[in-house]
């Protein structure tokens, strides 16, 4: 086994693992919150939490890939009119 290939999976899957680990932990964070503001079960706190989800996801996906595209590398999406 090619030990670079080995690293590299190591690196993705741990990678994966932690941000999955973070994503949970904002997940309760931001639930918590909403139910301070009273918005926890109602409809309203779910389109709110869904929001705010969403915009962090795209803030972040687009930070990496200005990061990947600074450093040489490809972004694993691109927009239509970039491509």
């Amino acid at each position: 086994m090619n030990g670079r290939a080995f690293l590299q999976t190591m690196i993705a899957l741990a990678s994966a693992s932690l941000g999955l680990v973070a994503a949970l932990a904002w997940n309760e964070a931001i639930k918590a919150t909403l139910a301070k503001l009273n918005m926890g079960d109602d409809l309203t706190g779910l389109y709110t939490y869904a929001i705010i989800a969403t915009v962090l996801a795209i803030v972040v996906l687009v930070a990496l890939g200005r990061a990947a595209a600074r450093v040489g590398g490809e972004a694993a999406f691109e927009r239509e009119a970039e491509g």
